[in-house]
């Protein structure tokens, strides 16, 4: 099961979906793009979500909630969400998910639990670590980093104790 942890953001207090929003709408403001009523659904859809969604349980969301019916509506409005950094995608389980550090250009770390299925987002500096040194070894440049790690969430764990 899908741990829903409110996204958060370093700068404010409120972790509600309101707040997420009114964050997402004002970056959007700063950096000169248009939060349309598709890409505000679609965000909403993901900050409510139980569970990381692949594009077509997005695309049933939008369509029930009155505001899309094809595909590409989908597409484009979670593929703007991740080019503002308000949305990942786990690239493991072609699924996606709010992010919870909108205003931070990261590194993006996941923690999948194998066990309940639940979803925690950390923010990794792969270009500083071993990492970063291998690929600067063969003459890499690192611009953007996800990183998936499956394993047990300390709540499983304590269960199985």
């Amino acid at each position: 099961m899908y741990q829903h942890r409110p996204p958060i953001s370093s700068t404010s207090c409120d972790q509600s979906t309101e707040g997420a929003l009114k964050l997402a709408e004002r970056l959007c403001e700063e950096r000169g793009e248009r939060m349309t009523p598709h890409r505000r659904q679609t965000l909403i859809i993901l900050l409510e979500a139980e569970r990381p969604l692949g594009a077509y349980d997005v695309l049933e969301r939008l369509t029930r909630s009155g505001i899309a019916g094809q595909p590409p509506v989908a597409y484009r409005a979670l593929d703007f969400l991740m080019e503002q950094g308000f949305v990942h995608k786990l690239r493991e389980t072609k699924t996606f998910l709010a992010c919870r550090y909108p205003e931070e250009r990261h590194g993006a770390g996941f923690l999948i639990c194998r066990e309940c299925g639940s979803v925690d987002e950390v923010c990794v500096e792969a270009k500083r670590g071993a990492f970063g040194r291998a690929a600067r070894d063969v003459g890499f440049t690192i611009e953007r980093t996800v990183l998936e790690a499956e394993g047990v969430c300390g709540q499983c764990s304590k269960t199985d104790a």
